[in-house]
């Protein structure tokens, strides 16, 4: 399945706007990552921008969250490493591949990004820096639902916290116009 199909399939089945540029900012990042890394792309790109396809199915009930997903992705015949990564993220313990761990840490960083650049007094991306954004990271109440410690497992990929910001920051600066910031 290429990448417009993915897209499809994601809008298909998330209906919330707003989760549905977090699954594009996840994308962009994981594709980042997977440059920087030198791994594939379109694995990487394809596993953040379906990794909370069953978002909506799980809300209610989160303890399925990423076993729904991996399940409808190994039935539509994705790589075993995307499916693999789409049940890891949701915890720790199951984290086996360097594409699990980024993809682990990507998620939370992207909401503090976002939750940055609405601070921002510019109240876009294209002029937040990694420095204001790692600022934002030391206030603890600053986008409590940015998981400060899943943010710092970037560790575990030998990237400093900075250089990850600095990563995640420019993956989405370029394609803020798709996510409205």
């Amino acid at each position: 399945m290429d990448r417009e199909e993915a897209e499809r399939l994601m809008e298909s089945r998330v209906h919330n706007l707003n989760l549905r540029k977090h699954m594009l900012a996840v994308e962009a990042v994981m594709r980042a990552l997977a440059r920087h890394f030198r791994e594939d792309e379109e694995i990487w790109g394809l596993t953040g921008l379906l990794h909370d396809i069953d978002y909506d199915e799980t809300q209610q009930d989160f303890s399925r969250h990423g076993q729904l997903g991996a399940g409808w992705l190994q039935e539509w015949g994705f790589d075993e490493r995307i499916v693999h990564a789409v049940k890891a993220h949701v915890g720790a313990e199951k984290i086996k591949s360097r594409l699990d761990r980024a993809l682990y840490a990507v998620d939370p960083v992207t909401g503090l990004v976002v939750a940055s650049a609405l601070l921002h007094p510019s109240r876009g991306l294209k002029e937040v820096t990694p420095e204001f954004v790692l600022h934002r990271f030391r206030e603890k109440r600053f986008a409590a639902g940015a998981n400060r410690e899943q943010i710092k497992t970037c560790e575990n990929l030998d990237l400093e916290l900075k250089e990850f910001i600095a990563i995640s920051l420019q993956a989405m600066q370029e394609i803020s116009d798709l996510l409205d910031l």
